[in-house]
């Protein structure tokens, strides 16, 4: 949806005649304030205002759609004469692009069709940054649950009063829990956690390391 703002009907009358074989829905607006009201019940993604206008230029209506719709491609239409206004308008954001009356109608169709893409691009990407929130906060709530889970299981383990191993698949010990640092760690002086199983626990207890293994303080 295109929405073409200026006090002239037949600007607007003219403009809509040539945008209308590109298959833009086109909107008119006779002032910046009914832009404005256009702008609240329409999703329009270009924007081509005049300059010129009484109670509001084109500069001003554009500043207030920047803040409200700051998404949207803002292009002024306008005469060499407001230029300086215009280029401060730019360099603050306010417009993407100025291009000058009388128009050249090739150019003012390929203008308007970047500006197009521009505004789709604009929400493609805002659209997969949503996607990668979402994920980064269910990957979050997951390792906070996994987290959880971990410390209860810990918790778990130290309140058994036995020694407690497990060893990965490299039989390196992964999980140790207190009594077993104490009897198997040398009173707890030497940690378990990433050392060879075989070099930490006696040989008769590593006979058994496919089972179940439950070392018993003395």
């Amino acid at each position: 949806t295109i929405l073409l703002v200026d006090d002239e009907a037949n600007i607007l009358s003219a403009l809509a005649r040539l945008l209308r074989p590109q298959g833009y829905r086109i909107l008119r607006a006779g002032s910046g304030k009914e832009g404005l009201e256009l702008l609240a019940q329409n999703e329009v993604g270009v924007i081509v205002s005049d300059q010129r206008m009484p109670e509001m230029t084109g500069v001003e209506f554009l500043h207030q759609v920047r803040d409200l719709y700051p998404d949207t491609v803002r292009i002024v239409l306008s005469g060499y004469t407001e230029l300086n206004s215009i280029t401060d308008a730019i360099n603050r954001g306010a417009i993407y692009k100025f291009l000058t009356k009388p128009w050249e109608d090739d150019l003012l169709r390929a203008n308007i069709e970047e500006a197009f893409q521009r505004y789709e691009m604009k929400r493609e990407n805002d659209r997969l940054n949503h996607e990668l929130e979402k994920r980064v906060e269910e990957k979050t709530r997951e390792l906070t649950r996994s987290l959880k889970i971990l410390q209860i299981s810990q918790e778990v383990l130290e309140s058994l009063p036995v020694a407690v191993i497990g060893m990965d698949n490299d039989g390196v010990i992964a999980v140790a829990n207190s009594m077993a640092h104490s009897l198997l760690g040398r009173g707890g002086e030497r940690p378990l956690l990433g050392e060879q199983a075989q070099e930490m626990i006696p040989n008769g207890l590593m006979a058994c390391s496919g089972e179940a293994i439950v070392a018993l303080p003395d």
